[in-house]
């Protein structure tokens, strides 16, 4: 028996938005894209990792009344939302690249602790933080 996390959200103000930066600009795919009616259920992989999606949802109904999805989609333009952790073998190098396919940055490749790390944003305010670990001693 398989157990484990499927799928984990994040809330987006636009999801064909989301989807663009997120495929096109960080190379995830396309998973699920179905819809009930007005809700629409988007999630993508990314490609090293196909036993886990990220969701891109919509705050609104059938799950918030319109006052709360609202506020949802204020927290995450303010950056208020937890960041997300994509692991990377060289960070530069991955910074280098994302930069150049337009990705915003709020904090540049910096080595703390052993480890590379820097910051960005997706087009609705949640924070990412994209590190290289620390390699092991041999």
């Amino acid at each position: 028996m398989n157990q484990g996390v499927d799928v984990a959200g994040v809330y987006v103000r636009d999801q064909d938005e989301a989807l663009a930066f997120y495929v096109d600009k960080l190379g995830f795919r396309v998973h699920t894209d179905v819809r009930n009616g007005d809700y629409r259920w988007l999630t993508v992989q990314h490609p090293d990792q196909p036993s886990f999606q990220l969701g891109l949802f919509k705050p609104g109904p059938p799950m918030h009344d319109a006052a709360t999805a609202q506020t949802l989609n204020a927290m995450v333009a303010k950056g208020a939302m937890p960041p997300l952790v994509l692991t990377v073998d060289d960070c530069r190098a991955a910074y280098d690249r994302l930069l150049g396919r337009g990705v915003e940055f709020t904090q540049e490749p910096i080595d703390r602790y052993g480890a590379v790390d820097a910051g960005f944003r997706d087009p609705s305010g949640n924070g990412w933080k994209m590190i290289q670990p620390r390699r092991a001693a041999h």
